[in-house]
């Protein structure tokens, strides 16, 4: 049975939660820094030990964060004013008498500006047994990796396909007029329904597969966190199945996003891709995009067939040493076999309707670490591929300079004549980190862009200095240019 709760349910929720503190900042205050980062990595001890001594909020922590029981007296006074009888009937707890427990997963979640409170199920670890076919995710490592990747400008109107529980049009409320959410399961349309009332956000809800509930409609910006999983054509898991083969999910969703988007609207979204054997992972899902979409596919990991198996049968409660986990991991591991899988590719899509005959496709790796979100990047990366577009027959006539966040970085080996250098590499030190080998050449080329030259004029002063002519130069540096220009590493000065 999916959860109901009324607007008034909702209403005196809210009430307790922020009576007692409940909220990013008050769980992280009555906690301390160093139990709430052990809390995070599965550690809980410190945190029960701080909740003691933090009231009915310590006992809310408990319930919803640490899975504890609680007795019914403490329960109620931390949930006042919400009658604890409308508690059990709406499935929020379980239980009774001294042995009190959530029923339901409800928790802090926040950013720069604020806080919310998002509402899912509880996890296999909460459950002590497999999740449901139907079970909502919390807010998992990939939600927050879409979270951090999405591009935070103002826009009119937002669709969020697959809501789950509502966590990215949370932060999609923060920068769009009107938010639309969709999804297949009417149990993570309930729940996304609570959270949205919880934090009294307007959102329409609208139930379907993957686009048909807002066919013929477009949007300025649409995110999506689908069912990306790849394998058999199978659904155990409605948050991570899509019942397609292989990684038809996620080319679905590039195909027909575009078509919803208006023009110049931007679609990002989280996927997977097969490597097989003998093919080009980029000339894979560039054969996904329809006509006129500028597109970069960022891949952010490859992972093992056999890794990813047990990961996600562990993901769902399932032990793979188990009978059931085995057969699960057999039968997984034969599609990979039959498919020629050699590895499975993990990363995020950023689309813009461009309605031009020549758009931009990029597909590379991203695989270091890095801190900085990528989503003001892949909005800067998009600026950057307008203005190519615009002055890319006028590189020639442009002055560049060399932002001060990119630095030269030598490697020098011992030779016969001392030190000398094997590799010259350009290395942003901000946002993702990009990194350009470049020659010698190149190397002095870059050193004089400094917003005051034509790039033709520097390399009339290069080929003077080391020979050639500037038109033999140029046909190696305006390439090279605009494979700096879309990573940030020059620009127009």
């Amino acid at each position: 049975m999916n959860p109901e709760f009324s607007d008034e349910f909702c209403a005196r929720l809210r009430d307790a939660f922020r009576r007692t503190g409940y909220d990013t900042d008050g769980v992280v205050g009555a906690l301390g820094l160093a139990a709430h980062a052990a809390l995070g990595r599965g550690e809980p001890e410190a945190a029960f030990r701080a909740s003691r001594d933090a009231g009915e909020l310590g006992t809310l922590i408990r319930l919803f964060l640490l899975g504890s029981k609680e007795s019914e007296a403490d329960v109620r006074a931390a949930l006042a004013p919400v009658p604890l009888e409308d508690a059990f009937t709406t499935g929020l707890l379980r239980g009774k008498g001294d042995e009190v427990q959530a029923g339901l997963d409800v928790r802090p979640h926040g950013d720069e500006q604020g806080s919310w409170w998002v509402v899912s199920d509880l996890d296999s670890d909460a459950l002590g047994t497999e999740v449901p076919t139907d079970h909502v995710l919390g807010v998992g490592h990939a939600s927050l990796s879409l979270i951090r990747a999405t591009i935070r400008r103002p826009v009119g109107s937002l669709l969020d396909v697959g809501t789950g529980n509502g966590v990215q049009a949370l932060h999609a409320s923060r920068h769009a007029e009107r938010l639309t959410a969709t999804d297949l399961s009417p149990r993570a349309l309930a729940l996304a329904s609570v959270t949205f009332r919880l934090n009294e956000i307007d959102a329409e809800l609208l139930r379907g597969e993957w686009f048909a509930p807002v066919a013929r409609r477009r949007f300025d910006q649409i995110v999506c966190n689908p069912p990306f999983v790849v394998g058999p054509a199978r659904v155990d898991y409605t948050y991570r199945d899509s019942g397609l083969a292989g990684d038809d999910g996620s080319a679905l969703v590039v195909r027909q996003l575009p078509a919803f988007l208006n023009e110049g609207g931007v679609g990002q979204l989280l996927a997977s891709w097969l490597h097989i054997e003998g093919e080009d992972w980029g000339d894979r899902v560039a054969r996904w995009l329809p006509p006129g979409t500028d597109a970069w596919f960022v891949q952010r990991d490859i992972a093992d067939p056999g890794l990813y198996v047990g990961t996600w049968l562990r993901d769902a409660g399932i032990d793979p040493r188990s009978p059931e986990g085995r057969a699960k991991a057999g039968a997984w591991l034969d599609w990979f076999n039959e498919a020629k899988v050699q590895g499975i590719g993990f990363g995020f899509v950023t689309l813009r309707r461009a309605e031009v005959a020549d758009p931009t496709i990029v597909c590379e790796d991203l695989r270091q670490a890095y801190d900085d979100p990528l989503g003001p990047e892949a909005g800067a990366w998009l600026d950057r591929v307008a203005w190519l577009r615009e002055h890319g027959n006028e590189l020639l006539d442009t002055r560049f300079r060399v932002p001060p966040t990119v630095l030269l970085e030598r490697v020098d080996s011992p030779g016969d004549e001392g030190w000398e250098t094997t590799v010259r590499r350009l290395h942003r030190s901000d946002g993702p980190g990009w990194q350009h080998e470049v020659d010698e050449l190149a190397e002095a080329l870059l050193a004089g862009c400094r917003g005051a030259l034509p790039l033709a004029d520097l390399l009339e002063l290069l080929a003077f200095a080391h020979g050639g002519t500037a038109g033999e130069l140029a046909e190696t540096a305006v390439p090279m240019f605009r494979e700096l220009v879309r990573h940030g590493m020059v620009e127009p000065g």
